[in-house]
């Protein structure tokens, strides 16, 4: 069973969630090079705009129209400006299950937006796309990522042990190399019920987590 997700826009109170676009390139580029965001992916480092071109012109929509998973540039509603990236991989079209994760721009932390883009898409993926489970894999000292799982209503499976390499700064140094450091996995399912509420709680912290997808 093969299938492929539609070329969708999601929007939220503050958030729209779309496909990239050429124009992102220098503030993906810029995104991706920041100390968190390095510390906790594995992407290639220093991240050019070359790099940022490929994937937007390349490797996102070939996953998307493969079937393998989906990528969306979440953006502020009001200024438009980049401020995020959310994206489905591993995606089991049997199971109707795939891998979540989630990154915010270094100029757009802590106003909840990471919870805001990642509920809204799960929402879109049980409700249009009929999807059955999500998962999330959290580095074990990623308190970040684990927050947000938790807003959204994630339940915490377990420890898979040793299973990620994360990258720190050589002997702490700010301005030194980068070396590898590896760590332990925590493993959060989502499942349709377990979003009973969450948009209610979400709302009280001052935003709707969804509103409209086309």
């Amino acid at each position: 069973m093969t299938t492929t997700f539609p070329d969708i826009s999601i929007s939220t109170e503050r958030l729209v969630l779309r496909p990239f676009e050429d124009a992102d390139a220098p503030a993906y580029a810029e995104m991706m090079n920041d100390e968190m965001v390095t510390a906790w992916t594995s992407v290639p480092q220093p991240y050019t705009e070359a790099d940022a071109r490929d994937w937007i012109t390349r490797l996102a929509p070939a996953e998307r129209t493969e079937g393998r998973g989906i990528a969306l540039a979440v953006t502020e509603f009001l200024t438009q400006r980049l401020v995020g990236v959310v994206r489905l991989c591993n995606t089991d079209w049997r199971l109707r299950a795939g891998e979540l994760s989630y990154v915010v721009a270094p100029w757009a932390r802590g106003e909840g937006y990471a919870s805001e883009a990642a509920l809204a898409t799960a929402q879109w993926l049980f409700n249009d796309q009929a999807f059955e489970r999500i998962e999330l894999r959290t580095a074990a000292d990623n308190t970040a990522a684990q927050q947000v799982a938790q807003k959204i209503g994630c339940i915490s499976e377990g420890v898979l042990r040793g299973a990620w390499i994360a990258r720190t700064r050589n002997g702490g140094d700010p301005f030194g190399g980068w070396i590898e450091v590896r760590t332990d996995l925590i493993v959060w399912s989502l499942l349709p019920e377990d979003l009973e509420g969450v948009s209610d709680s979400l709302a009280e912290s001052g935003f709707s987590a969804f509103s409209d997808w086309n």
